[in-house]
């Protein structure tokens, strides 16, 4: 895809992007802006400007101007421009699309592009403020004067603004100044801005997102690797707080220094994906990244949108994709963006009853509004496109659905047939996956949604809202639940770890434990876990275990891999030196041990959500406390039985049916010492007996360790790799 947006720009007929001037400007290693440069006092801009009226390029001389600076006697045109030239982007086409919302790719044409007019090097914006008296460009360049360079007013009713400023390029600072229809006073920054100055600063800076990426392998055949029948393990992180530097704890990674240490560490782990926390521009940090104001902009605190394009190049070459959190449900109320962008409710609902998020304090978007849905939309492909992300996990659907979500009685409006689902956001979101699905077949869309909303992950064309994937949080709420309890209680909340399997395969399911389930005082992953601290860590995984063997995709936030003590805390590293102590370096063990043995069972992943890949073998043992359950995979010869023992007492010459006569070996077990169990295994072939039982024709008679999963399969030959030790 990247490769034809640069093939659509350079076939615009009135001008062209520059990008060999662009590449000139970074080899001059111009990519941040400091607050010193834009308190440069208003005079001391101006002379600047003219000074360097002849620059094709703002703080770097481009191969042209270089070349004449090496022939002293070439002859140089000057034109003559005007501080703003008439200049467009958009065909009448576009317009059409735009306002029908059927537009895209607004991010080719809205926004601030570097291009070359008339001979001269310069940069076109464009912004849409249908409701506006007036609107201008202000910045460095010109001392921040809202009166020296406004930009023109579409004569098509479309609501655009836009022109060509020459001499201004990729660094420059830049905001819209816009006088609303009420009179108010606005600076603005740009909604289609590339990237960001460093918050709290809050101006936009003209940038591109060229990148010459290295990843053609991985982007030809992830469609394999984006499968639904295939192995997919998320890990999810927060950028700021996975990692800080040991000399600096208060400064974030970069997100090339991330690629340093994040790539390998993942890849060991044996995930397929991580997924990132929001890394879009956001003004408050403590929002983790659900407060959007620059939605087309790599977050400035890591770094630049290319380094952002390589710590993803990093993923793609170690076989990883990636998956980045998206909130088209709400942003935030700051006054430099979105909300009441032109003096208006532009962006958002202007009836509160369904612009105004009660929960969050933030604003809705109108999905409603043609414009303000082909924004949205075509900022989902921009991510896709030239970010090259594998999939987009969609924030807060739940919010989006329903008119009545965190409304009491009176507060909220019915549709028009009387009921509380939102029809304009329904119609939205089945769009979206559309579009998505169309321009990009190969990367998959995933919702958080918690209610029982019908058919979230089936395709549009059945009636659904077209997602691939949505979290299981009954699953997650349950299973927590269940764990929480004491085990010589659990044999009364049997129903509870159960349950599960009786919607298990309604949906296209992942199973997540999230950064929610870490916050806000509910503790650790660890210290929900009850008991003395080695039936903590059992416990511990002993749910992993059962997460891994459950059907559905799987999602684990970080920190949680290795079973930190404390909660999440955004504003600090993770504490990796608890992998200095054994028990927690046996939950790291765990983790990695039960990615690489999805990835290598086929009955674990290949019938992920459908019901033949799923059978009980002995649901009903409450008293015990003992699940057995059997996966499938396409291959009989693949099918596994998986043991769980949930109470601290191990079960000695334990029968259990299994699907078939043969030998059966132990290829997992979670209290292997190296994980920090007691070391309770079954190291030997098992050689299923002619003794029906659990209403099977053969059966085995095992150990069940302590707190633990027993995995068996039926082998002919054991391959090294599950050779189990004490």
């Amino acid at each position: 895809m990247a490769k034809q947006t640069k093939k659509t720009e350079t076939q615009l007929p009135e001008a062209k992007p520059v990008k060999e001037k662009i590449k000139a400007v970074k080899a001059a290693d111009k990519e941040v802006v400091s607050p010193e440069e834009k308190a440069t006092s208003a005079n001391k801009a101006a002379a600047k400007t003219r000074a360097k009226a002849a620059e094709p390029v703002t703080g770097a001389a481009s191969p042209a101007t270089k070349a004449a600076k090496a022939k002293p006697s070439a002859v140089k045109t000057h034109v003559m421009l005007n501080a703003v030239e008439p200049y467009s982007r958009f065909t009448d086409f576009d317009i059409s699309l735009f306002r029908s919302g059927k537009h895209y790719k607004l991010y080719e044409k809205f926004g601030s592009h570097v291009v070359e007019f008339k001979g001269v090097v310069g940069t076109y914006f464009s912004v849409w403020a249908p409701n506006a008296q007036h609107v201008s460009v202000i910045g460095n360049f010109n001392g921040w004067n809202r009166a020296s360079h406004g930009l023109l007013c579409r004569w098509d009713s479309s609501g655009i603004w836009e022109g060509f400023i020459p001499n201004v390029g990729v660094g420059e600072t830049y905001k819209y100044y816009i006088k609303a229809s009420t009179g108010e006073d606005l600076e603005k920054s740009d909604p289609f801005a590339l990237r960001w100055e460093v918050p709290p600063h809050t101006a936009s800076i003209v940038a591109d997102t060229y990148y010459e990426w290295k990843d053609s392998g991985w982007m030809a055949s992830r469609h394999e690797h984006n499968s639904l029948d295939r192995p997919y393990s998320v890990y999810e992180v927060h950028l700021g707080s996975w990692a800080r530097s040991l000399e600096s704890p208060d400064e974030f990674l970069t997100y090339t220094q991330l690629a340093d240490k994040m790539v390998p560490y993942v890849k060991e782990m044996g995930f397929t994906h991580v997924e990132f926390m929001p890394i879009m521009e956001h003004p408050f940090y403590p929002s983790w990244g659900y407060q959007i104001s620059g939605y087309f902009a790599a977050a400035s605190r890591y770094g630049t949108p290319q380094q952002l394009m390589y710590l993803i190049e990093k993923f793609h070459e170690a076989g990883i994709g990636v998956i980045l959190d998206w909130v088209p449900s709400h942003f935030p109320g700051d006054i430099h963006a979105l909300y009441k962008f032109d003096g208006t409710h532009l962006y958002e609902h202007a009836d509160a009853r369904k612009g105004f998020h009660p929960d969050w304090k933030s604003f809705i978007f109108n999905y409603g509004r043609n414009e303000v849905r082909a924004f949205l939309i075509s900022n989902a492909l921009f991510w896709l496109d030239r970010y090259h992300a594998d999939g987009l996990r969609v924030d807060a659907v739940a919010s989006m659905l329903y008119l009545d979500y965190s409304r009491k009685f009176g507060e909220w409006e019915a549709n028009i047939y009387g009921g509380n689902e939102n029809l304009e956001a329904i119609s939205f979101l089945k769009e979206f996956n559309e579009a998505v699905y169309s321009y990009f077949p190969d990367v998959q869309t995933i919702a958080e949604e918690s209610t029982s909303f019908t058919g979230v992950s089936r395709p549009v064309y059945m009636g659904g809202l077209g997602f691939g994937m949505k979290w299981m949080m009954g699953w997650m709420h349950d299973t927590l639940g269940y764990f929480k309890e004491d085990p010589i209680h659990r044999k009364y909340h049997h129903n509870e770890i159960t349950f599960s399997t009786i919607y298990a395969f309604t949906e296209n399911f992942m199973l997540p434990f999230s950064h929610d389930e870490v916050v806000y005082g509910k503790g650790s992953m660890l210290r929900k876990m009850p008991g003395d601290e080695w039936q903590q860590f059992a416990n511990l995984r002993l749910m992993y275990s059962y997460m891994f063997t459950h059907p559905g995709t799987k999602l684990l936030f970080m920190g949680a891999e290795f079973g930190q003590g404390d909660e999440w805390n955004f504003g600090q590293s993770l504490q990796w030196h608890v992998l200095e102590y054994a028990n927690h370096q046996g939950i790291s063990e765990t983790v990695k041990a039960l990615n690489h043995l999805y990835r290598d069972e086929p009955a674990l992943y290949e019938k992920a959500f459908d019901f033949s890949g799923f059978e009980w073998i002995d649901g009903g043992n409450a008293n015990d406390s003992i699940l057995v359950y059997g996966r499938k995979g396409l291959d009989e010869k693949d099918d596994l039985v998986i043991i769980l023992n949930m109470t601290p007492v191990p079960r000695h010459n334990y029968r259990i049916g299994v699907p078939a006569a043969g030998k059966w070996k132990e290829i997992f077990n979670s209290d292997a010492k190296k994980f920090w169990g007691s070391g309770l295994l079954n190291t030997e072939l098992i050689t299923a007996e002619a003794e029906a039982w659990h209403g099977k024709s053969y059966s085995v008679s095992i150990t069940i360790p302590p707190l633990g999963a027993t995995i068996l399969k039926r082998f002919t030959d054991v391959p090294a790799k599950y050779e189990l030790k004490r």
